[in-house]
């Protein structure tokens, strides 16, 4: 039973802050650069989130074809292909430094 309630509470302080800036704000005009700039931050998030275990992800001492692969990964994202070309790409990008240069 005390598992119950300790899901419950932790649903309640997941939601709660979710909840109360759509009821508190919602009648707030933003300006547009502050909409513009809210746009942006999952973008930014998410490459936080994922650069440092792209630079991980062959070993301490192997950065070299991390950073290879991540760049090609760039360049195809860049040039707005799909994205399993792009994480194909860097995955390949990374094999090949790997095998061929290391």
């Amino acid at each position: 039973m005390n598992l119950f309630y300790l899901v419950c509470a932790m649903a309640l302080v997941t939601y709660i802050p979710r909840m109360l800036p759509m009821v508190l704000l919602q009648n707030v005009n933003l300006p547009s650069y502050v909409k513009q700039f809210m746009k942006l931050i999952p973008f930014a998030a998410l490459g936080a989130l994922i650069f440092p275990g792209v630079l991980n992800s062959t070993g301490a001492n192997h950065m070299e074809p991390a950073i290879i692969g991540c760049s090609m990964a760039i360049l195809l994202a860049w040039i707005e292909t799909n994205l399993i070309i792009v994480v194909a790409g860097g995955i390949a990008g990374a094999l090949v430094m790997n095998l061929f240069f290391i």
